[in-house]
């Protein structure tokens, strides 16, 4: 049995009896670490991605959003998204893929609301970055974050040709806008700014691969800067969750150090694949599922 069945093997053996999965030691569905599953898992066992999948769709909210975890934020979360490229990438019905969308096109960062606008220009400045050019947050009602941008572009990007519309490219342009106007100035990104109180920030691997990922075809110095300073970056990392993220990254950029970080992957992945979060088991199996010639759920045209 090679790694990638491995992997799937344990992930399969993680799922909740009533369907999806749990982060960490949970009991209820975690709608992060049902999707990196899902997406794992997507040619394995029918009988367990449907309970998985119809877990997802049960604890989509009214609104056409997700919570974090099942039960929890009635108004939505970053999740939304991560829940809509799954969906698509399984194969679902449209329909609440289309939810999610207009509610991702709804809910943007605090920052895009003129009182927040004005605050951030003329007394907040303990940050540095333009208001105007705004993304989207963990949750509703706070100010955009890298990550749940990125993901949010990724789902636009994926949206049926029926639904871009001038409103989705408007959010794309602003979102990709945003993501650049907050890359450090050493190239990659942090979870938030580049910079605070004046001070220059170090980036984070998998938050530089994550926007990456949302960026791909776009031809920005940031883009150039953030995928150089990858390649840097990974040689010496150890952490199989930010390895499965830079290859992933790597693919999309069409670079060749996708395949040394899959290698990469394959040493720090212990042979006792219990000691491992679902979520990076499901991770570096999507990565090494991907880069061996096989779907990517994140892929954009």
């Amino acid at each position: 049995m090679g790694l990638l069945e491995e992997l799937q093997s344990e992930i399969e053996a993680r799922t909740l009896p009533g369907g999806g999965w749990a982060s960490g030691n949970g009991r209820t569905v975690g709608i992060e670490t049902t999707c990196y599953a899902l997406m794992a898992l997507r040619g394995d066992p029918w009988p367990t991605r449907r309970k998985a999948t119809e877990a997802l769709l049960r604890t989509q909210n009214r609104n056409g959003s997700w919570p974090a975890f099942e039960g929890d934020d009635p108004e939505g979360c970053w999740t939304t998204s991560l829940a809509s490229i799954t969906l698509r990438f399984m194969q679902s019905p449209h329909a609440p893929v289309k939810n999610a969308l207009r509610w991702l096109l709804s809910n943007q960062g605090r920052e895009s609301h003129w009182f927040w606008n004005w605050k951030f220009r003329t007394v907040d400045r303990r940050v540095r970055f333009d208001p105007d050019k705004y993304g989207w947050p963990w949750f509703p009602n706070t100010v955009s974050w890298v990550v749940p941008t990125a993901f949010s572009l990724v789902t636009l990007k994926q949206a049926l040709p029926c639904c871009r519309t001038e409103h989705v490219a408007k959010r794309i342009r602003l979102g990709t806008e945003m993501l650049v106007d907050r890359a450090c100035p050493g190239g990659g990104w942090n979870a938030g700014n580049g910079m605070v109180f004046g001070a220059t920030l170090n980036a984070h691997i998998d938050t530089t691969a994550i926007a990456l990922l949302a960026l791909t075809a776009e031809d920005t110095p940031a883009a150039h800067q953030a995928l150089d300073w990858l390649r840097e970056a990974f040689g010496d990392c150890s952490s199989a969750y930010s390895l499965a993220w830079s290859a992933l990254a790597f693919l999309m950029q069409k670079d060749r150090a996708a395949d040394l970080c899959i290698t990469r992957l394959h040493k720090t992945l212990s042979s006792d694949h219990s000691i491992f979060r679902t979520e990076t088991l499901s991770l570096a199996a999507i990565a090494i599922n991907a880069v061996g010639g096989g779907t990517n759920p994140f892929e954009v045209i």
